[in-house]
């Protein structure tokens, strides 16, 4: 299929804008399972959330690897891409664009390292409204960006620059942080998490596998 060009649909047709809701995320966790191949088919369901960009994460337990690519599900994957993202746990998202343009570098899921070699992957769907105060937090400890201009990518950053806290430990310290709307898929290499702002504001519900675990935006 050809490469999408990260357009939004209000932008090809004012008068048709299309569905708008503020992204979809999707995770997995299922050893034993082809987690890639589920991923895509949660995204493919939740394609209406979403139609700038697509992206899946997942892991093996040894390492994070990230696929992303502008455009609609159906065209950033095929099957030599899934087949070649083998795992048991793995995060998905579909983009709608609501901080940071429509660009590759804003896709998602976003991919950071911490200095003690554990990988965090996330997927957010929502908006914060506190990014300034983020903003500054990042650059008080000298934490470098990747190119992306959204606020997933500060969520991400801050997670990582806690080395000497487990991944749950550092989550409890930044999302309390956090104003706004949100619901948050995230992953090390070999766990799942999952969040979702106090209120509620974005819909984030958690589903049962015979050997496993999924959670999903609707």
């Amino acid at each position: 299929m050809p490469r999408g060009d990260g357009r939004l649909s209000h932008d090809l047709d004012p008068q048709r804008p299309g569905p708008q809701d503020a992204c979809g995320v999707f995770g997995v966790w299922a050893p034993g399972e082809e987690v890639a191949n589920l991923t895509y088919f949660g995204l493919y369901a939740l394609q209406h959330r979403g139609q700038e960009a697509a992206g899946i994460a997942v892991s093996d337990g040894s390492g994070v690897v990230v696929y992303k690519d502008l455009g609609l599900v159906a065209q950033v994957f095929d099957e030599p891409t899934l087949a070649s993202l083998r795992g048991h746990v793995a995060i998905g998202h579909a983009r709608y664009s609501t901080t940071g343009g429509s660009t590759w570098e804003n896709a998602q899921p976003t991919l950071r390292s911490t200095s003690a070699g554990t990988t965090i992957a996330l997927a957010h769907n929502g908006n914060l409204v506190n990014t300034a105060e983020l903003q500054r937090e990042v650059t008080d400890r000298g934490l470098t960006n990747d190119g992306s201009t959204n606020d997933t990518s500060l969520v991400t950053m801050l997670l990582a620059s806690r080395p000497d806290l487990s991944v749950e430990a550092a989550a409890l310290e930044v999302l309390p942080q956090l104003r706004g709307a949100f619901s948050f898929v995230f992953m090390d290499e070999s766990t799942l998490y999952a969040a979702r702002d106090p209120h509620g504001v974005r819909p984030l519900v958690l589903g049962r596998l015979e050997r496993g675990w999924v959670v999903a935006s609707e």
